[in-house]
């Protein structure tokens, strides 16, 4: 494909975090199509998770808030391929859309950034964490009851702010997103993945198209990460079956080893004094199979969990 292609746009949010993301995506398309650097634009989509900054996202809607906007442009016709945080999207996409594929995953893990104290466990008793996630939440008050765990919002930057003038003792924020800004700097520390389990899709980059946009998908599969979507395909499927939107506190991650997919999961009560696991291994897999590992293991915890918990 040469630069006399037709322009391709992607639709984005506009915080710092989504343009370093969607920049990554047009530099991988131009790279593997022999696109000019004029050839893939970029419109900025304001969305109500963004306009709306003082409650949590599970009191007004859930992850849709992040998406539902691109969504519509999508629709329209107004942008070709949406870039999104994988880990902010539904795990149902309006008729009309489907995941186009995902970038090569970057850290799963969530990092703790507490200047003062350095790790999770040199937290003074009653420390005040800062997250908006529940899945944090609940993992944080399973490791350490005595902390007070407040609501944290705003971009990756403002988040560190908090965290350097003593607004917080200790904020928590993925690995991924300090990675791809250049601030993993300021990750204090990385927490272990097997005690503090990432949110479905954490690290990745997912592509979202038209359903039947023959040239858009044709040009997205070129990019798209075999691993990343055998992965993704685990963790939605199973998140799916649980609740597909943020109201309880739900970890899960894939990743291949030897050849085999190796998953974990979990589901905590809020206020992390119980939690419900699972672990498997799957050979030889594909993303049917992965799939039906997610939603195996998802319906054998739903069967176990005490009822309202999960929606």
């Amino acid at each position: 494909m040469t630069a006399s292609a037709p322009l391709l746009t992607l639709g984005t949010r506009g915080s710092p975090l989504a343009l370093a993301q969607a920049r990554m995506t047009a530099s991988a398309l131009r790279e593997a199509h022999g696109l000019s650097e004029d050839a893939v634009a970029t419109e900025i989509i304001r969305t109500t998770g963004d306009a709306t900054q003082d409650r949590p996202l599970s009191e007004i809607g859930g992850k849709g808030l992040f998406t539902k906007e691109i969504d519509a442009a999508q629709l329209d016709g107004r942008v070709d391929l949406a870039v999104h945080s994988a880990k902010d999207l539904p795990t149902t996409l309006p008729d009309g859309l489907v995941v186009a594929g995902y970038l090569p995953r970057n850290d799963i893990r969530d990092a703790l950034i507490a200047p003062r104290w350095k790790s999770l466990a040199n937290l003074p008793q009653a420390a005040k964490v800062g997250t908006v996630s529940l899945r944090r939440q609940a993992l944080l008050k399973r490791l350490r009851p005595d902390l007070v765990i407040e609501m944290l919002r705003g971009n990756v930057q403002t988040r560190l702010d908090k965290a350097a003038n003593g607004t917080f003792d200790a904020v928590v924020l993925a690995m991924a997103g300090l990675n791809r800004l250049g601030l993993a700097e300021h990750a204090t520390e990385a927490l272990d993945p097997e005690s503090f389990t990432p949110a479905v899709g954490q690290g990745a980059i997912a592509l979202v198209a038209r359903e039947g946009d023959a040239r858009i998908l044709t040009l997205t599969s070129a990019i798209a990460h075999r691993e990343t979507g055998l992965a993704l395909a685990a963790e939605r499927a199973f998140l799916g079956v649980l609740d597909g939107s943020c109201r309880t506190p739900i970890g899960g991650s894939a990743r291949l080893v030897e050849g085999g997919l190796l998953f974990a999961g979990i589901v905590l009560a809020p206020d992390g004094s119980r939690a419900w696991t699972r672990k498997a291994m799957l050979a030889a897999p594909t993303e049917a199979r992965a799939a039906e590992l997610g939603a195996s293991l998802g319906r054998e915890l739903r069967a176990e969990i005490p009822a309202g918990l999960v929606g």
